[in-house]
């Protein structure tokens, strides 16, 4: 079985980095599940990933979003995340998607396939097998001197 071999960094850091290994099979939600832990994030938010590589990925022809799997959430046209496989996004080395993790803190993070491999025997996937730069905090702590009062 083929692995796919993703570099992601944060689009606005692009020092932080990781590098991230997954079944071809894989969904775009157990993809997003191992991003957000690559990056020592509680996978805790919506998601979505998005063709558009830019601060406006709203405006991306392909999307694909975990609204798309809930019943209760009125349909924007994108497509699933749990039933859409890697190898749908992801056909060439250099192939990248904009993935956006929590709608209200907006973490943005490129995600480049750059390269294949084979399945190792006797290994888990998704694995994390390089790690450059330390993860921002999720929930950084915010000064209350510093919130304006209305």
């Amino acid at each position: 079985m083929k692995i796919y071999i993703f570099k992601t960094h944060l689009f606005y850091d692009k020092k932080v980095i990781r590098e991230i290994e997954v079944l071809e099979n894989s969904s775009l939600y157990k993809l997003a599940e191992a991003i957000v832990g690559a990056y020592d994030f509680d996978f805790d938010h919506a998601f979505g990933f998005f063709s558009d590589i830019s601060e406006y990925p709203f405006r991306s022809k392909e999307k694909y979003e975990l609204f798309a799997d809930m019943d209760d959430i009125e349909p924007t046209g994108a497509k699933s995340v749990k039933k859409t496989d890697t190898t749908e996004l992801w056909r060439n080395p250099h192939d990248k998607w904009l993935f956006l993790f929590d709608y209200g803190d907006t973490w943005l993070f490129v995600v480049e396939l750059i390269r294949f491999s084979e399945k190792e025997t006797k290994k888990k996937y998704p694995r994390v097998v390089k790690k450059v730069g330390l993860s921002p905090e999720q929930y950084p702590e915010v000064d209350e001197d510093e919130i304006p009062v209305a």
